[in-house]
């Protein structure tokens, strides 16, 4: 017995032993693994020996931990610094030297996946936009995807010459030459260096190392921001009529830096810091990663360098609702958008055998369904796995489908690989459920087989039939596209929410715009759905996402700057943001899909874009890069952590107090703490003050203030109550106060301000959060 006890603690021991070092074993090998790292440099660190030529600053400093590594980008505009793989000691290292201000490993983005000019009223009020000759001096730059150059979105028919200050070039590649840019498509670059030290070098068999968009996003997002206007653009006739950009005499620069396999910081800040040096007016980015502070936030930082220069930057603001927090970019020099809907829409509708009807949206074109009513079975019981009703590749059982109509609920795989899972069954249809989380948003598509997708309340009704009946059965008929759909717009389900979780004190999204079913251009390189197995090629599609909502603001940011180009980035940010509406034409507020009862500004910032009247917003809330400097002081920022935002030099004057309550922003966003005590506190109360200076681009007059509030715990008040301007370009500054009373932790309440002569009003959210 003793014997066997000691051969059982002998076995323990050692097999504890293998444990420990298979563990440092891996942590071993962990160390020795290479991965990407951007390494901002001090330039005022550099040694008066590479005066003359800073790269073989970075080289040096570079081989002196790695004799092997090398430079992938070298930056110079946007930062000091370099791009490389290291291993994590090596980094370590690195990180110890003089002169160098971080190492930070690269993050991985993720792209955020025409009627829309007669909706926001462009058509009838062209008198008022910019003359066709400043818009063309205008250029939008976006990085994404790419671009398929041959569609008729980049005709240049009527452009004049490029601009003369554009430094940008059409760079050659994979089945892409000089002479696919124009007038129009006038630059054209790729970055590659990140993404293919991550997964290894292109094949350019499957994607093309160019700046060729095989994944159409790229060539969507630009058609929608600047796209020349093509007569006869639908998709399979559905949304048929002509196309254009928000901008559509404006230029297109694309910047090709999110591959198959992701969008890499290393390329992504490559790619922004050659728009900037190009000379682009505007850039547009409808990509997001993971939220961390803003010095650690690749495109964060190359947007704060893009301002600086008088460049607007328009990102989306993520595709992460209803989830509150949920959202990508919320850097204050950041214009960051939401999505709602059109007033479009493409019905399908789904009867049963129990005579009910109920009403769903789709795009395919496709074989109809034979006639009469079809057998109908729900995913969940005609499937070999566990989460059967998501209808996941190879999940469903042939023999229980085939022939027959197959409910599959959202979530999951992407709704149009679904449609392919049945088919590839045997099934003959498909209706697509919501499930509560996606609520009665229905979201249209080009599936590969007679579909409808319908909202919540109808799956579950069907779902229900199909339970209660011992032979269900259903048909899909699909109708034409439908205009002037109210109410509209409706805030999109999927758009991100705010609070902001970086800067409570910043309200975002900034606004909302059209992102719900949106055509465009696509690439020539895969079908509607993005699927191997769609051979289908259109040369304009539907699809939604905030990657959709953002190219319009990007475009109408480039309208704005054409008609006022004397304004600054921030200047135009506050006029599209003051002119916003939140309320149809009837008065009554927009609402949420999500959960159908009104929106916030958590849920749409200032509200939804209108372009006509940020042409005249009267007054507007300006900064200067000063001020995101004292912006960054109230956050407490280090010089350094400063300098890595900024790529300047600036130390926060100890002597002042910084507040977030005076950064010169367009809204207002008061956090609150609730106060000890049962419902948070009983007759408690906390007095916040918020500083704000307006600047006249109207003609002279006098502005009165008004509040219009749904938080009767907070008392607001306005000093002074009237602005007086008797010039342009004057400014006056005004001083909000708010007196809180304490309410439950998770409280959120809001109100709006607004200044008017009569003309203008100049409106303002305010949402308070209590925690």
């Amino acid at each position: 017995m003793k014997i066997s006890t000691f051969m059982l603690l002998l076995t323990v021991m050692l097999l504890a032993l293998s444990h420990v070092s298979a563990i440092a074993e891996d942590n071993a090998r962990e160390q020795q693994v290479k991965k990407t790292y951007i390494i901002h440099m001090d330039k005022s660190e550099m040694p008066a020996s590479f005066e003359d030529d800073r790269f073989e600053w970075y080289d040096s400093s570079l081989k002196s931990v790695s004799d092997s590594a090398d430079m992938l980008y070298a930056y110079k505009t946007i930062f000091h610094g370099f791009a490389t793989r290291l291993t994590a000691e090596e980094a370590g290292l690195l990180e110890k030297q003089l002169g160098i201000l971080s190492v930070l490993p690269e993050r991985r983005y993720e792209l955020h996946t025409t009627r829309t000019p007669e909706f926001l009223g462009l058509e009838k009020s062209e008198a008022l936009l910019p003359a066709t000759d400043k818009a063309s001096d205008l250029i939008v730059g976006l990085v994404d995807t790419g671009v398929w150059p041959e569609i008729k979105s980049y005709d240049d028919t009527g452009l004049a010459a490029v601009p003369s200050g554009w430094k940008g070039v059409c760079e050659e590649g994979t089945n892409f030459n000089s002479s696919s840019c124009n007038r129009k498509l006038i630059g054209a670059r790729f970055f590659s260096k990140g993404y293919e030290a991550e997964f290894g070098p292109i094949d350019v068999k499957t994607e093309s190392k160019s700046p060729r968009d095989d994944d159409g996003h790229g060539t969507h997002t630009s058609s929608t921001a600047a796209g020349s206007a093509v007569s006869g653009a639908s998709l399979f006739g559905y949304a048929s009529g002509t196309a254009r950009g928000m901008a559509p005499q404006a230029r297109v620069a694309t910047y090709k830096a999110c591959w198959l396999g992701g969008c890499f910081g290393s390329d992504i800040i490559a790619a922004m810091e050659k728009a900037i040096e190009d000379g682009v007016n505007v850039l547009s980015l409808s990509i997001g990663g993971p939220l961390t502070d803003y010095y650690k936030d690749t495109v964060a930082i190359g947007a704060f360098s893009a301002v600086a220069q008088g460049i607007l930057v328009s990102c989306s603001a993520g595709n992460g609702g209803p989830e509150a927090g949920s959202l990508s970019n919320v850097a204050p020099w950041i214009t960051t958008v939401g999505a709602g809907t059109l007033d479009r829409d493409f019905p399908a509708f789904v009867s049963l055998g129990s005579a009910k009807k109920f009403r769903g949206i789709s795009l395919y074109r496709g074989t109809s369904l034979p006639s009469g009513l079809l057998p109908l079975v729900y995913a969940r019981d005609a499937s070999n796995s566990s989460s059967g009703e998501l209808c996941a590749p190879e999940s469903l059982i042939p023999a229980k489908v085939a022939g027959k109509i197959v409910l599959c609920d959202r979530g999951g795989p992407p709704r149009v690989q679904k449609s392919l899972v049945v088919k590839q069954a045997g099934g003959l249809g498909m209706i697509l459920a919501n499930t509560d989380d996606y609520g009665e948003e229905l979201v249209a598509d080009a599936y590969l087989l007679p579909t409808a997708a319908v909202g919540a309340i109808a799956g579950a009704a069907i779902k229900s039939y199909i339970a209660s009946d011992s032979n269900p059965t259903a048909t899909i008929a699909l109708g034409d596209t439908e205009l002037d759909v109210q109410p509209s717009p409706v805030v999109a389900s999927f758009s991100s929410r705010g609070p902001n979780p970086v800067t409570p004190e910043i309200l975002k999204p900034d606004l909302i715009a059209p992102g719900v079913n949106i055509l465009a251009g696509w690439t020539g390189a895969v079908g509607p759905t993005g699927l191997n197995e769609d051979k289908r090629r259109v040369n304009f599609n539907i699809i939604s996402g905030t990657s959709m909502s953002c190219p319009h603001v990007s475009g109408l940011a480039a309208l704005v700057k054409a008609a006022r180009p004397e304004w600054s980035p921030a200047a135009i940010k506050s006029a599209l943001m003051t002119t916003s509406y939140t309320a149809y034409k009837t008065g009554e507020p927009i609402i949420d899909v999500a959960t159908g009862n009104p929106a916030t500004s958590f849920d749409y910032g200032a509200g939804h874009v209108d372009p006509v009247a940020a042409l005249d917003p009267g007054l507007v809330y300006d900064n200067v890069v000063e001020d995101y400097f004292s912006f960054l002081c109230a956050l407490n920022y280090s010089s350094s952590q400063i300098k890595l935002t900024t790529h300047k030099d600036f130390t926060c004057d100890t002597s002042k107090k910084y507040s977030l309550g005076d950064f010169n922003y367009p809204s207002f966003a008061v956090p609150l703490e609730t106060s000890s005590g049962k419902g948070g506190g009983t007759g408690a109360s906390t007095t916040v003050k918020y500083t704000r200076t307006l600047t006249n681009v109207g003609t002279p007059g006098t502005y009165e203030v008004s509040i219009s509030s749904q938080a009767p715990s907070v008392k607001i008040s306005v000093e002074p109550q009237s602005l007086t301007f008797s010039q342009a370009y004057e400014k006056k500054t005004y001083t909000v106060t708010f007196v809180a009373g304490s309410s439950p932790s998770g409280t959120n309440s809001f109100a709006r301000l607004a200044w008017s002569d009569g003309k203008h009003t100049v409106g303002s959210p305010i949402a308070f959060s209590w925690k």
